[in-house]
């Protein structure tokens, strides 16, 4: 063994690498510094419980649970149906789920105000046989929060499925199991990590979600006004509310992204990990 090698560390791991790490990890990590270090911490409290404040969180939290369940209940099917598909189609739909992930979120806003809006292609015939108006309501926040969360629960939960050992489903199949109960009783317990983080994933990126939602729900106190955009309107009136509640998104996020670590982050690999040593 070679005596330039420190006790511990990994042979497979250049020492060269730590320079672009260490600039990456420097390019996310400053600008929170210089965000924490200009919030007026002696008035942190008042300016992220203000009225206003309290308004805009609250939507935010209560539109983006509600947001989640939908992409949960949605989007969970959809990733099973993508990860086990054969069909040349499959490719094509998993290439439009994933769509907002690089498509600019004001982009976004605009494809569902021209969907859903009064004159959209759906919007209008809601409005008119119906009498409903979605865009600029509460229910454009959710809609918009959806369009861009869907992607990264499916993502994740399609890259759990495809790493699952599919011996264990084909032996429930031949005791007589029927496809259901493989399903509850077998794949989805194995899934079950992935499917958690892909669910906090999506709440987060609910939560943090603004351009297609200022674009398609506007920005209405108490209807529409999430976090996000309360961040925005007050960063000229009052940018110390804005920092002090940029900080607090900041808090969200750290906890939101210590939640999926705790679970282990997506988990194909672990659990093909935690199988071999079962059976090794």
């Amino acid at each position: 063994m070679s005596r330039k090698r420190r006790a511990g560390a990994d042979p497979a791991t250049p020492r060269w690498l730590l320079a672009p790490a260490a600039l990456a990890a420097l390019l996310v990590l400053l600008p929170v510094l210089g965000l924490a270090l200009r919030v007026p911490w002696g008035r942190f409290g008042a300016l992220i419980t203000s009225p206003s404040a309290l308004t805009a969180l609250g939507l935010s939290v209560q539109s983006a649970a509600i947001a989640t369940v939908v992409v949960l209940v949605t989007g969970l099917p959809l990733a099973l149906l993508l990860a086990r598909a054969r069909s040349r189609w499959a490719g094509v739909v998993r290439a439009a789920v994933l769509i907002p992930l690089v498509l600019p979120p004001v982009v976004g806003g605009l494809a569902l105000l021209y969907t859903f809006g009064r004159r959209g292609l759906v919007g209008e015939r809601l409005d008119l046989w119906w009498g409903i108006d979605v865009s600029f309501s509460t229910t454009a926040v959710v809609l918009a929060q959806v369009f861009t969360a869907l992607p990264f629960l499916v993502l994740t939960v399609e890259s759990a499925v495809r790493g699952v050992d599919r011996r264990y489903e084909q032996i429930a199949a031949t005791l007589g199991a029927g496809p259901t109960t493989v399903l509850r009783r077998v794949t989805l317990p194995m899934i079950t990590p992935a499917v958690v983080t892909g669910t906090v994933l999506a709440f987060a990126r609910a939560l943090g979600e603004f351009g297609a939602t200022i674009t398609f729900a506007g920005s209405l106190e108490g209807r529409t006004r999430t976090l996000p955009l309360e961040i925005y309107l007050q960063r000229v009136d009052d940018p110390d509310a804005a920092v002090a509640l940029s900080m607090l998104l900041v808090v969200l996020a750290v906890v939101i992204v210590a939640t999926v670590h705790a679970r282990g982050g997506p988990t194909p690999w672990r659990g093909r990990r935690r199988r071999r040593e079962q059976t090794g």
